[in-house]
């Protein structure tokens, strides 16, 4: 069967822990996603999606497997793995984790694909997640610690330190002007606005934890499967619906379709039983998140990553409107 290269995993290996998967035919490189391996695994009797999951916590990894599996008990549209003959759902093959899923036929689609009536099925769904996974999973006394914001001095020092790494870069490119400029902008935003740091947050309840496009998968109109679980964790809920709104909803000139929004965190708020102050508290804690966050610039002149590039341009004009539009995104989300 085909291998694409030298990291294709081991494919016979896995399928020789379950029961009648087939045999195999073929096993193609899912090119969508960052931070982990996926693939397109068919066999004799179906198609599956392998993952490696490369950062081989087999404990966490399993957690993870568990509540998919009960969510989907309680109507969540999840892609639970398959269990292999002993019941396992991590193959722990080479020192390397990996799991096997059904395949879910279905596309990705972002915020400018969803009409309103959608926006609002998708904050009913999250509020659904969180809801459910309260249900599900015991929060740990341990976990409910309190999760301080970016500090605006270590920012302002990161800030020189990619400012050289851009103005450095050869051969310099667009990229480089475009990251030159949104740096010192936002060095100027955030000593205008240093004294709105917020406080402390506590985190008690567990969420997804990466909730956006590329990890819910559409079939027509209608959720199919919300994958990719591997940053599971308790954190504060809102805040993952302020997050998940702000990638859906973003445009490519760095605005956010606030109709859309304002749909999408009313049937949040319904089905979570959030409040206003609850949403309100998580904007003013995500806006302060993006003045002070540069992960993409991090990975493109610390990590020499630049799989991340693209994403750049609306990212880091996002924070300067809503810097500027902070009133109106308030009141999409609280209002």
């Amino acid at each position: 069967m085909p291998r694409s290269s030298a990291t294709a995993p081991p494919v016979d290996a896995l399928l020789r822990r379950y029961s009648d998967p087939g045999e195999p035919v073929s096993c193609e490189p899912v090119t969508q996603g960052l931070l982990n391996r996926g693939y397109r695994l068919a066999t004799t009797r179906g198609a599956y999606f392998l993952k490696h999951h490369l950062d081989g916590d087999r404990e966490a990894i399993a957690r993870q497997h568990r509540a998919t599996q009960r969510l989907q008990t309680l109507g969540v549209p999840v892609a639970p793995p398959v269990e292999d003959a002993n019941g396992d759902t991590v193959a722990v093959i080479g020192g390397r984790c990996y799991a096997l899923h059904p395949w879910v036929e279905g596309r990705h689609r972002d915020g400018a694909q969803l009409t309103t009536l959608q926006s609002r099925r998708l904050g009913s769904l999250l509020g659904l997640v969180h809801t459910c996974l309260e249900r599900v999973m015991a929060v740990d006394a341990t976990a409910r610690r309190e999760y301080e914001s970016a500090d605006p001095e270590e920012t302002f020092a990161l800030i020189d330190e990619l400012l050289g790494l851009a103005r450095g870069a050869r051969p310099r490119d667009a990229f480089d002007g475009l990251a030159e400029h949104r740096l010192l902008e936002r060095r100027e935003l955030l000593e205008r606005h240093a004294d709105r740091r917020p406080p402390p947050a506590s985190a008690g309840c567990w969420v997804h934890g990466d909730f956006h496009p590329l990890n819910l998968l559409y079939r027509g109109a209608e959720p199919a499967a919300i994958v990719d679980w591997d940053r599971l964790g308790v954190h504060p809920r809102a805040e993952e619906a302020v997050r998940a709104a702000a990638i859906f909803f973003v445009q490519p000139a760095g605005e956010l379709e606030l109709t859309k929004v304002r749909a999408y965190a009313r049937a949040y708020r319904r089905a979570a039983g959030a409040d206003a102050a609850e949403l309100a508290a998580a904007v003013h804690r995500v806006w302060w998140e993006r003045l002070n966050d540069f992960w993409i610039l991090r990975w493109r002149y610390q990590l020499h990553d630049r799989r991340a590039d693209p994403q750049f341009p609306a990212a880091s004009a996002l924070a300067v409107w809503w810097t500027r539009e902070y009133e109106a995104v308030c009141e999409a989300f609280a209002g």
